[in-house]
């Protein structure tokens, strides 16, 4: 078994001001405290927005109708996996209490599991590869400044290349 490593949803951003794509922030919650930045759709970072806010909509949105047949079939979502990075582009699974995985998006993956208020862990091996590490102050009781944060985050994507989001082989 790989090792995984638990994440949260620190939420959805737009980081480039030339670029509207969304980028879904993951944040290690323990340890090196990485970033996992996923690029999103726009419909994608409203479903990941509502279900991380519990937005609940008079109609099931298409993510809560998945959660909802789940449940019709006597399952639910254990946890969510970040499972790979092939040629840019990210895979998750999600893992039902029964043991069955589901391939699915990454996004798709967390709002579903932000419905089921399931953990969300990432690959070490895809954190090794496509994470940024953020020098954040650890001192008690004070909340990490976001904007400041951000724009660290935004300053190392700036010197990202692509080479750097490439499949590696593991050491």
């Amino acid at each position: 078994m790989r090792p995984v490593v638990p994440v949260r949803v620190h939420g959805v951003a737009i980081l480039a001001p030339d670029d509207e794509t969304p980028v879904m922030l993951l944040r290690e919650t323990a340890g090196e405290r990485r970033w996992l930045p996923i690029s999103i759709g726009m419909p994608e970072a409203n479903a990941l927005v509502a279900a991380h806010q519990r937005v609940e909509h008079p109609r099931p949105d298409t993510i809560q109708l998945i959660g909802h047949v789940i449940g019709a079939f006597g399952r639910r979502v254990r946890r969510v996996e970040v499972t790979a990075l092939h040629e840019g582009v990210f895979h998750a699974d999600l893992v039902l209490d029964d043991g069955v995985r589901i391939s699915a998006r990454p996004s798709d993956a967390v709002a579903l599991g932000l419905r089921a208020e399931a953990p969300i862990e990432v690959d070490e091996e895809v954190l090794a590869v496509a994470a940024v590490e953020l020098e954040l102050s650890d001192e008690p009781n004070r909340e990490p400044d976001v904007e400041r944060e951000i724009e660290t985050f935004r300053a190392r994507l700036d010197e990202a290349t692509p080479e750097d989001f490439e499949d590696r082989p593991p050491e």
